[in-house]
């Protein structure tokens, strides 16, 4: 059954807040072109860890942009964790993706945040019949 990927913007929108993603990508270009989210090993081994410590996900888009820059999904998930050093929930899951330095724990994989006043940037995108006249123009 096809499943409906919302972009992040959208989807700090819609929360009214910050959202965390993650984002896997390949270093080198033609990995990058060929990569399959359901085929990358690294990816599975997050999403295990995820679900040995009960941390819920939601598979989300990249930022869209208008004009849009079309790109396939690239595994990309979203949290309901709030960005917020005081949280245990928070302060888990960076300490399982991050070294102590800030780094990355895993090559090819970013953990990012999608700030609520970015996201609005593309506020347009929620008026309804938006997408439909931007598929008119494509």
């Amino acid at each position: 059954m096809p499943t409906l990927i919302h972009h992040i913007d959208a989807i700090a929108r819609q929360r009214q807040c910050d959202v965390l993603y993650l984002e896997f990508h390949p270093q080198d270009y033609e990995q990058y072109r060929s990569y399959h989210p359901e085929a990358d090993p690294q990816r599975d081994t997050i999403l295990a860890w995820l679900a040995d410590h009960g941390i819920d996900w939601l598979p989300c888009g990249s930022n869209a942009s208008s004009p849009l820059a079309m790109s396939s999904w690239r595994g990309q998930l979203c949290f309901d964790i709030a960005y917020d050093e005081a949280l245990p929930a928070y302060c888990q899951l960076r300490d399982y993706l991050e070294l102590p330095d800030g780094s990355m724990r895993h090559a090819g994989v970013r953990f990012c945040v999608q700030p609520l006043a970015h996201a609005m940037k593309n506020v347009a995108h929620d008026e309804p019949g938006y997408w439909d006249r931007w598929a008119e123009d494509f």
